[in-house]
């Protein structure tokens, strides 16, 4: 077979493409430049895809004895995934630029590309696993070692694009065998740092950076009486859940911290409130898709059981989910929770479960709890 090895650079990449080379398939190395201005070296582990990471994957794919290509994506990652960022914040939501950029980047438009040259699928390290039902349709899993799986960040694949992906770090125990792997076998960036954070951000300062790309306005802070209780520099650098930064100029009643409860661009407010408030009972997503055959309960828009995640490395929770059109046509997913979830904003991305099974993901609109009424804010 005909793969693509996408090479981050990072020793999970160099790993998985050595696999699978070694399971005989004719592999290609290629490394995604998506940023025109990437700097010299990263700043300790942050960020990926900079010159330094280049260089590395290089290295590995000159030791594996496979070609390497670097392609220019950078215009397609500012449009799809940089600037939905920055809109997504401007709207008053919390959006997740991983999700974006596996969505329409690495299996969009690398896969496309890659099938329009004649490959058969596309590698990369992420800990996640496909796998063939009775029938030959695939469905996306967790990976064999829960603590490092990725599944979350893939579950905006579609049934046909996971046709075409190859996970060869599925059945991995520990990323500690993956480092002592790429040791055996010579590869340089055996003990490279992990990335981490936002790549496009390299310093971590989200809210510096968006202050240079979004008109901050100053604006009040309200309790969820809808009482002032302090000034803000710009509603858009605030997330919900968010305690540290806010400046409150009068302290709750109770003596005790309060927390972002809703953020309203519109009205230019942020909304604060007691750590209990958080707990969000329901949510409802937009974008909706499904990694593989939807099961038979999205089809006929009936209530499943199943678990939802939202964030890569939070917990799972109990949950009922049901499909229901929406006036646009388009359908909207609707997560009932069984026990309250904290710290929910809107723009995060809910991904379904059942068991290992990835069974799709939606884009959250809103979410409610039944403790207040966002509307008694005035």
């Amino acid at each position: 077979m005909k793969v693509l090895a996408a090479m981050s650079g990072g020793v999970d990449s160099a790993v998985a493409a050595a696999r699978a080379v070694e399971a005989g398939h004719d592999v290609v190395g290629v490394h995604l430049a998506l940023s025109r201005m990437p700097g010299t070296l990263r700043t300790g582990s942050r960020g990926c895809c900079t010159i330094e990471d280049s260089r590395d994957a290089w290295r590995a794919c000159d030791i594996l004895g496979i070609p390497y290509y670097v392609w220019d994506f950078s215009e397609r990652f500012k449009e799809d995934v940089v600037d939905d960022f920055i809109a997504e914040y401007a709207a008053g939501r919390t959006p997740n630029p991983c999700m974006r950029c596996n969505e329409r980047i690495k299996f969009a438009a690398l896969l496309e590309k890659a099938l329009a040259l004649g490959f058969d699928a596309v590698c990369t390290g992420h800990y996640a696993k496909v796998i063939e039902d009775a029938d030959g349709n695939r469905e996306l899993h967790r990976a064999a070692d829960w603590a490092k799986d990725q599944s979350y960040v893939l579950g905006v694949l579609t049934h046909e694009q996971l046709k075409h992906s190859m996970f060869p770090l599925a059945e991995t125990p520990s990323k500690a065998e993956v480092r002592a792997e790429a040791e055996r076998r010579g590869l340089s960036v055996a003990n490279k740092p992990d990335s981490h954070d936002i790549c496009f951000i390299s310093d971590g300062d989200t809210r510096g950076w968006l202050a240079e790309k979004i008109e901050m306005e100053t604006g009040q802070i309200v309790d969820q009486t809808g009482e002032v209780v302090g000034e803000h520099d710009g509603a858009n650098a605030f997330t919900v859940g968010q305690r540290r930064g806010l400046k409150l100029g009068r302290p709750a009643a109770d003596g005790k911290p309060r927390f972002v409860l809703e953020i309203r661009p519109k009205e230019n407010k942020v909304v604060v409130g007691p750590e209990a408030l958080l707990a969000v009972d329901q949510m409802r997503g937009i974008k909706v898709s499904w990694a593989g055959v939807p099961i038979a309960e999205v089809e006929s828009q009936t209530e499943f059981d199943c678990m939802v995640q939202v964030r890569a490395h939070g917990d799972p929770v109990a949950a009922h989910a049901q499909v229901e059109p929406a006036d646009d046509g388009r359908p909207e997913l609707v997560v009932t929770l069984v026990e309250p979830m904290r710290g929910v904003a809107p723009g995060q991305t809910m991904v379904l479960y059942q068991g290992t099974r990835v069974l799709g993901q939606a884009t959250i609109d809103s979410a409610r709890s039944l403790s207040w009424d966002p509307a008694q804010v005035s």
